[in-house]
């Protein structure tokens, strides 16, 4: 599938889709966000990832405040073309606590 495709196939009628950003070198979830359409055309175009922020109502690029930028190595659309899993190759920290991952509270069950 190319950029236009994965664009024309990815269901927004529900409004945002979630994003599962993971590790292209151990697969390691780092962090999750949502997107719009035009953040994900920003991400294609740009080869980092862009989000929509919920709290700020905006469009956010993944480290252009704290230089932990996320490099987009593979884009994959879920059976139902309304999740996105996207490898990167991470700078830094994916969270906004410094901490590498954003899934660093582990609960005992």
């Amino acid at each position: 599938m190319n950029a236009n495709e994965l664009l024309e196939s990815v269901d927004f009628t529900k409004g945002l889709i979630p994003a599962i950003i993971v590790d292209v070198e151990n697969d390691e979830v780092l962090m999750l966000a949502y997107m719009n359409k035009e953040s994900l055309k920003k991400t294609i175009e740009t080869k980092t990832t862009w989000f929509w922020s919920r709290s700020r109502n905006e469009y956010w690029n993944k480290g252009a405040t704290s230089g932990h930028f996320q490099y987009v190595k593979s884009i994959s659309l879920d059976c139902d073309n309304d999740t996105l899993l996207i490898k990167v190759e991470q700078v830094g920290a994916a969270c906004h606590t410094g901490s590498r991952s954003c899934f660093f509270k582990t609960v005992d069950i």
